[in-house]
């Protein structure tokens, strides 16, 4: 399976900082909690490859339209 593959998977996504100065995406999917914490350089990386992603998805949106 890749990141391509769908399934039928709810899951909870929160972000926020942490006392540590760090910035945590904690994910609950059913029994399973990942908390993961990132310093803030690596988030603003993560973010921009979320920006990224979505501008990609918007292009191909638009062609298959």
């Amino acid at each position: 399976m890749g990141i391509d593959t769908e399934r039928d998977i709810e899951a909870n996504l929160q972000i926020g900082p942490t006392d540590q100065g760090m910035v945590r995406l904690f994910i609950e999917a059913g029994k399973t909690e990942i908390p993961m914490d990132f310093d803030p350089d690596e988030a603003r990386e993560i973010a921009e490859e979320i920006l990224s992603a979505a501008q990609a998805a918007e292009a191909m949106g638009r062609k298959r339209r």
